[in-house]
Order: C-alpha cells, then sequence, then structure tokens
C-alpha cells in the first residue's frame, strides 16, 4: 500500500499553560503600581514658596521704608539747620547795621565838639554833654535805658556795690553815688551801675 504523508492534526488543542500560570497572571495584573503623579497646573499661586517668600519680603520692605524716612528726616533737620544758620546771620548783620547806623549821628558830633576845643572850652563841655545825652537816648531807643539815680534803695538786679559809706543821716542802704550808670533791665540789661552805699549798722 502505498503510504501517505501524515498531515498535521489541525484540530489538536494548544498545550495548556503550565498549572498555576495563569493564576499567577491574574495575580499580577490586580497588584497596584505606584500612583500616577499628580501634573502641575498653573491654575493657582503654590501657597509653599508664595506664603515663605511674603512672609520674609513684608519686614524687609517694611524696613526699607523706615530707612528712608529716616534718611528723609535726616536731610531735612540738615537742610533746617543750614536755614536757620543762614537766617541767624542775616539777623546779626542786620542788627549790627541797625546799631552802628545809629550811632553815626552821635560821632558826627563828636567830632564837631573837636574840632571846637581850641575856640571856647565851655562851648566843648556844652557839646561832650549834648553827645553824651544822645548817645543815652540811642541805647534807650534799643532798649537800654540808662540808670543813675541816686537817693533809691539798693537793688542787686541793678546795682553793683564798689564802696559804702557811714553817714548816719542817709538811711542804710540806700544808694549815695553812682561811679558808673547801668543800662538795660532784666534780661536785657547791658551791666549793673557800679554805687556806693550807706552801710548798714
Amino acid at each position: 500500500m502505498p503510504s501517505h504523508p501524515q498531515e498535521p492534526d489541525r484540530a489538536s488543542p494548544a498545550e495548556p499553560p503550565p498549572e498555576g500560570a495563569a493564576h499567577r497572571q491574574s495575580e499580577d495584573s490586580r497588584q497596584p503600581g505606584p500612583p500616577p503623579r499628580p501634573q502641575a497646573t498653573n491654575d493657582g499661586p503654590r501657597t509653599d514658596d508664595t506664603g515663605a517668600a511674603s512672609a520674609v519680603d513684608q519686614p524687609t520692605a517694611a524696613m526699607q521704608e523706615l530707612e528712608d524716612r529716616w534718611r528723609r528726616a535726616l536731610a531735612d533737620l540738615d537742610n533746617l539747620r543750614k536755614r536757620h544758620a543762614r537766617e541767624r546771620e542775616r539777623e546779626r548783620t542786620i542788627e549790627r547795621s541797625r546799631t552802628a547806623a545809629a550811632f553815626l549821628p552821635v560821632l558826627d558830633n563828636l567830632e564837631l565838639a573837636l574840632s571846637h576845643a581850641d575856640a571856647d572850652s565851655g562851648a566843648v563841655v556844652e557839646g561832650v554833654r549834648a553827645v553824651r545825652d544822645q548817645a543815652v537816648g540811642v541805647l534807650q531807643q534799643l532798649g537800654y535805658p540808662r540808670h543813675a539815680e541816686t537817693g533809691v534803695a539798693f537793688d542787686p538786679a541793678h546795682h553793683e556795690v564798689v564802696s559804702v559809706v557811714d553817714d548816719p543821716d542817709i538811711e542804710p542802704g540806700t544808694v549815695v553815688q553812682v561811679l558808673r550808670p547801668g543800662y538795660g533791665d532784666g534780661d536785657r540789661q547791658l551791666r549793673p551801675a557800679a554805687v556806693t552805699v550807706a552801710k548798714r549798722e
């Protein structure tokens, strides 16, 4: 008999997987993997970085503002001090000029009196006395009245005792003689009057 080649069995089932393999495959498919990492979105600010940065920036900004205000205050104070110094010097110059101008007529009259010294001594004395009165008037206008009164009670605010005399006819503590007139009162006193006072018992 002729021999026919054997054809493969088309209906033969595939070999079954080894025992337990299917069970492991199903278990592997059920084991959870690492959770998916959330993707960052730009919907809102990150509170961890922004909050920390704002917490640090707030004291720094406040300190810078205080430093700026302090520097401006120092600059204003320096400008005020310079302006006050300029105004004070200007006021001194004005007052000095006003005082010197007030004494110019006194000097003119002294020059006039000296020019007549050889002509008439009596006229020169009267001229000098007039110039003295004029100078006293200028000081009074400037706020420094003259004090040369005698027969008044001793006042330490206006008098400076230079000597004392023992006179029973004069009440003790009375100004007997003015050796040098005083000018001014209180805080505007140029000098006290130098006087001789009756001795106290």
